[in-house]
């Protein structure tokens, strides 16, 4: 049913791609899917949008953060030719969306923490890509 599922990975709140894992394991071993892996580092208009000041650094991250996605990656135990990884910069949604189109992703599986206050006002990640997305998402709490 699924051929190729995308799964971004927030680098920062890891027990989320903890929730994904055994999701992912699954469905790469019963649907023979492929899955590709998504880092983004997001960009100045992101981080203004939230109130941050310290994405002038984003540039240099590169390095930095995929070498977080590979440690993570490594938790799931997939064999290397059933995953691709990608790290880009860019706004969260826009990218999660644009790439699962690139890709022709059948599906993506994101984590999300429960809704709070926060969320509430500025919308998380995983709710726009609900909201937004042309394909299933399958949203892990």
């Amino acid at each position: 049913m699924y051929k190729k599922i995308l799964v971004p990975i927030d680098i920062t709140e890891k027990s989320l791609a903890n929730m994904v894992l055994p999701h992912i394991r699954y469905l790469s071993e019963e649907e023979s899917a492929h899955i590709h892996f998504l880092a983004i580092i997001p960009t100045v208009p992101f981080y203004t949008s939230m109130g941050f000041g310290f994405a002038e650094k984003a540039d240099s991250e590169n390095d930095k953060v995929t070498k977080q996605l590979v440690d993570i990656i490594k938790e799931f135990n997939l064999p290397k030719e059933k995953f691709t990884a990608q790290v880009i910069m860019g706004t969260p949604r826009d990218e999660i969306l644009r790439i699962a189109d690139d890709i022709q992703a059948d599906l993506i599986v994101i984590g999300s923490r429960r809704p709070g206050v926060s969320t509430y006002f500025l919308g998380s990640t995983a709710s726009m890509i609900i909201q937004n997305s042309k394909i299933s998402v399958l949203t892990v709490r």
